[in-house]
């Protein structure tokens, strides 16, 4: 597939089938995660790999998280509620937990390049899993940066959950995308003067 029509066709989707994704499969998709630029080449990036029952922890996590918002987690309601949580894992065969975990070894480094490495490295994966014929789609949301999760997957204090990738091979076609038009978006500045009209809003 011609990279930008990769691109211009990856979308995100959540409606995937329960067939398993080869291992020769995942590993290409972490290959290119690991290819991501970094500052420094710090490649602060970790990849976590769940599958089968690996997924039910991150489950248990979820229904933990979502129960400390509840007014009465025991009520009946509130029960189903956290069932529905335990079982969000396997809504796709497999979960790639991404996180940061940015370097502490060089003074130079800027954690928010670290954090902008760790998304390339995401989108990257996205793109290769694409191209291999899978969907995805990127999950965060607040119970990903909650410390709980940070524990969950050993991270450090400095450590963070970026994003997590539900992936598997599509149950249907992906819809076409949609895009506002680049002069939107784009200013081109050819000369000093077209500093001055220029704004944040």
């Amino acid at each position: 597939m011609d990279l930008l029509e990769a691109i211009k066709s990856r979308r995100s989707m959540g409606l995937v089938k329960e067939e398993p994704v080869p291992e020769d499969v995942i590993n290409q998709i972490l290959e290119a995660g690991n290819w991501a630029p970094s500052h420094f080449r710090t490649e602060p990036w970790r990849f976590f790999v769940l599958r089968g029952e690996g997924r039910r922890p991150l489950g248990r996590i979820l229904a933990e998280i979502a129960a400390e918002s509840m007014d009465e987690p025991s009520s009946e309601t509130s029960q189903k509620k956290l069932e529905k949580t335990l079982e969000k894992p396997f809504r796709a065969p497999l979960v790639i937990t991404v996180a940061v975990q940015p370097t502490e070894d060089n003074p130079k480094v800027i954690d928010v390049e670290e954090y902008g490495a760790v998304y390339a490295a995401i989108q990257n994966m996205l793109l290769a899993a694409h191209g291999l014929g899978l969907a995805g789609i990127w999950r965060t949301g607040k119970p990903a940066y909650h410390p709980k999760m940070k524990d969950l997957f050993g991270l450090t204090d400095k450590g963070e959950i970026l994003g997590f990738l539900y992936l598997g091979y599509p149950k249907r076609e992906a819809p076409p995308g949609k895009r506002k038009e680049l002069t939107n978006c784009v200013k081109w500045l050819t000369d000093e003067k077209d500093y001055e009209n220029l704004s944040s809003r």
